[in-house]
C-alpha cells in the first residue's frame, strides 16, 4: 500500500503544553490523518524540550504559529480564562477549533464564538470527553429509546482529589483563570445532563462552598428543575481525597426503571412491564465499558480522548461545517446553566430565570472536610 501523502493530512497546531495539551499533542502525533505543524506555549524551556525530543516547530504566540505554520485546525488547551481571545483569533483566521472545556467563563462570549464559528462554516468542538465514553453513550441510547419510561429524577455527581491544600493552588482554583470547581469539575456532569435532558427551566437551592481555596468554590450542590416535575440534583466536590482520581456518574430514575452509569459500567434495572431493548431483560442488567467501547487508532489515558479528536479531524477532512459532537453552541448552553447556578447561589437575579428562590443559599464561608479538618475561606 503506498504511503499516504502528507498533503492529504489535516494540518494541526496545539496551543498550551500543560497536562491536557501534552495529551492532545501525543494523540494527534499518532493519528495518520494529521500533520502536526506547531506547538504554542509561554514557557521557553518547555518549548525547547518539545522541539528537541519531538521535532515539533514551537511558537510563543498563537499569532506567530498562524502566520508561519498556517494550520487548518488548532487544539486549545490553555487555562479557561484565556480561551475566549484565543478561540476568536483562530476562528477569525479561518481555522477550525477544538477547545478544552469549559468553552469560556462567560456564556455571552461562548454564544458569540458559537455564532462566529457557524458564520465562518468552521468545525468548532469542545472537549467534553464524557460524551465519547461508551457507557454514557449507552445511557443516551437507552433514554432516546424510552427504555426507562419518563425520567422523573436524576443524580449527577463528580468527585476527586484536585484541591487538597490551602496553599499552592493552580490556575484551576483561581476564579479569573479557571473558574473553580463549578467550571472545571461540575461542568462535566452538567454537560451530560444537558445532553440527555436539554436545558432546565429553573435552578434552585444552589450552594458553592469553599474548603481549601480562598478565591473560589471547591464543592457545588444545586437542583435543576425541568417540566413535569423532573428534577436533577447536582453534587460535585474536587476536594474529596476519598477518591484516587476524578469519578463522574449519573443515576436516572424513570417510570419503567433506573440507569446507573460511570466510566467503568452501566447498570440498568427494568420493571417487569417495561419493553426491554435488545440485549436487556427485566430486572438488573450490567454492561461494562470494555464490552461497549469501539477501538480507537491510538490509546492514551482512555479511548474517549482519542475518539473525540478523531471525530474532530474526521469532520474537517470530510469538508463538514459543524462538529459532529460537542459543538460550541451546546457548550455555550452548558456555560449558561453554570451562570444560573452562580446567580442562584449568590441570591442574585438571573435574566433567564427571574429572581432567585428564597431557598437560595449564599456561599458558606467555613466548611469541615471529609476527614474533619476545618478551613475558613
Amino acid at each position: 500500500m503506498p504511503e499516504e501523502s502528507v498533503s492529504t493530512r489535516v494540518r494541526v497546531g496545539v496551543v498550551g503544553a500543560g497536562k491536557m495539551g501534552l495529551s492532545h499533542l501525543a494523540i494527534v502525533r499518532a493519528l495518520r490523518d494529521v500533520e502536526l505543524v506547531g506547538v504554542v506555549d509561554a514557557t521557553d524551556y518547555l518549548l525547547d524540550v518539545l522541539n528537541k525530543y519531538t521535532g515539533a516547530q514551537t511558537y510563543s504566540t498563537l499569532e506567530a504559529m498562524l502566520a508561519e505554520a498556517r494550520p487548518e485546525a488548532v487544539l486549545i488547551a490553555t487555562p479557561t480564562g484565556s480561551h475566549a481571545a484565543l478561540v476568536r483569533t483562530a476562528l477569525e483566521s479561518g481555522v477550525h477549533v477544538f477547545c478544552e472545556k469549559p468553552l469560556t467563563l462567560r456564556a455571552e462570549e461562548s454564544l458569540a464564538l458559537a455564532a462566529l464559528a457557524q458564520e465562518r462554516g468552521l468545525v468548532a468542538q469542545v472537549g467534553y470527553h464524557n460524551r465519547f465514553i461508551a457507557t454514557f453513550q449507552e445511557v443516551k441510547r437507552l433514554l432516546d429509546a424510552g427504555a426507562i419510561g419518563e425520567v422523573t429524577h436524576v443524580l449527577a455527581e463528580a468527585y476527586g482529589p484536585v484541591v487538597l491544600k490551602a496553599k499552592g493552588g493552580t490556575w484551576r482554583s483561581k476564579r479569573a483563570s479557571g473558574g473553580g470547581c463549578l467550571y472545571d469539575y461540575a461542568a462535566h456532569p452538567l454537560d451530560l445532563v444537558h445532553w440527555y435532558l436539554g436545558a432546565p427551566e429553573a435552578v434552585r437551592g444552589s450552594v458553592l462552598n469553599s474548603i481549601f481555596s480562598a478565591d473560589t468554590d471547591d464543592e457545588v450542590y444545586s437542583t435543576l428543575e425541568y417540566p413535569n416535575g423532573l428534577s436533577v440534583h447536582l453534587s460535585v466536590n474536587w476536594s474529596d481525597e476519598s477518591y484516587r482520581k476524578m469519578s463522574t456518574s449519573v443515576t436516572l430514575t424513570g417510570t419503567l426503571g433506573r440507569i446507573v452509569a460511570d466510566r467503568q459500567e452501566i447498570r440498568v434495572f427494568l420493571r417487569d412491564d417495561a419493553p426491554a431493548p435488545e440485549g436487556y431483560r427485566p430486572g438488573w442488567n450490567i454492561r461494562y465499558t470494555t464490552d461497549l467501547t469501539a477501538p480507537v487508532s491510538f490509546y492514551l489515558r482512555g479511548e474517549e480522548y482519542s475518539a473525540q479528536l478523531e471525530s474532530f479531524i474526521a469532520a474537517i477532512a470530510a469538508g463538514e461545517r459543524t462538529a459532529r459532537q460537542n459543538g460550541f453552541l451546546g457548550a455555550a448552553q452548558t456555560d449558561r446553566i453554570i451562570e444560573w447556578i452562580q446567580a442562584d447561589a449568590a441570591g442574585e437575579t438571573s435574566p433567564a430565570l427571574g429572581p432567585a428562590a428564597p431557598t437560595s443559599v449564599m456561599r458558606i464561608r467555613t466548611r469541615r472536610t471529609l476527614f474533619g479538618r476545618r478551613k475558613t475561606a
